[in-house]
């Protein structure tokens, strides 16, 4: 969570300048959501991916998506739990 909180720092330390201390929280904020929402995205179709999976693999893959979507879960808690 800190290299995301980082990153995000980061993107917005220009706007410092621009903004005012409310609005570049704000921005801060939706910048996060949208990064998340995005790597959520991809661990789902990873997911996904692991699901679809037939024949020996597949019970590789399920343990391998079951745990996707446990990690999935507690980085939800985690966010819910910073703001």
């Amino acid at each position: 969570m800190e290299i995301l909180k980082g990153i995000v720092d980061d993107a917005v330390a220009d706007l410092k300048d621009v903004l005012s201390d409310d609005q570049v929280a704000k921005v801060t904020k939706a910048i996060e959501a949208a990064a998340i929402r995005g790597i959520l995205e991809g661990q789902h179709r990873a997911v996904d991916t692991c699901i679809a999976l037939s024949g020996p693999e597949q019970h590789i893959a399920h343990k391998i998506a079951a745990e996707i979507r446990r990690k999935n879960d507690l980085l939800i808690v985690n966010l819910s739990s910073m703001r």
